[in-house]
């Protein structure tokens, strides 16, 4: 979503200016006073009134005057996108799926576009998820670049917050294959992917 707005906030009886920052699942507050971050997941009411947002959490109350778009990010709040739509998943695709254990996302995928092969490479794929659980997993990131269409996607599926892979090595494993990383997503509760393309002036013509 990446939503901005600098504005006044309320939490727990305290109240300051600062920025407030609306992700794909979180909302953010940094000011001089008050710093929060609240997970979707964690939210169990939202309503606006006169400019002003109000959400009830797990972590207290937090109240952001945003006039004219307080609706705006209680609607997005509500209705927050899907992982495929994070992904930018397209009916026309077709993909592989590479060591990804995610089942419930293999059938999401699998319904939504032409074609998906799990364990095996297809070639000239518009998508390549790949599950890695720990650091040496990644040399094979190179070895599937070959198998993406000019501008297609490899997908870097890791846990979050896990020593055996860190977001230093998988940015790594992508330069090192000759890609860029151009966007992350939280793929899940537990796990987080970072999408990796072909440098525009290294595509075939």
């Amino acid at each position: 979503m990446g939503a901005e707005a600098n504005c006044t906030a309320t939490f727990n009886g305290k109240t300051t200016k600062g920025k407030a920052r609306l992700e794909t699942d979180t909302l953010e507050f940094r000011g001089r006073d008050v710093r929060v971050t609240i997970p979707f997941t964690q939210i169990r009411a939202v309503a606006c009134r006169r400019g002003a947002l109000a959400i009830d959490s797990d972590r207290g109350t937090l109240s952001l005057v945003l006039g004219d778009a307080a609706e705006k990010w209680a609607f997005k709040i509500q209705h927050p996108p899907s992982r495929l739509d994070k992904i930018g998943v397209k009916a026309e695709w077709r993909a592989s799926a590479i060591g990804v254990d995610d089942q419930r996302f293999l059938k999401e995928v699998g319904d939504k576009i032409t074609q998906l092969s799990v364990g095996r490479l297809l070639d000239d794929n518009d998508a390549i998820f790949f599950g890695a659980t720990r650091d040496a997993d990644l040399a094979r990131v190179a070895t599937l670049v070959p198998s993406l269409k000019p501008t297609g996607a490899v997908w870097v599926i890791r846990p979050k917050g896990r020593p055996e892979i860190t977001e230093r090595a998988v940015m790594a494993a992508g330069k090192a294959a000759g890609l860029v990383d151009v966007k992350v997503v939280s793929f899940s509760t537990t796990h987080t992917a970072e999408k990796f393309v072909i440098p525009v002036k290294n595509r075939p013509r």
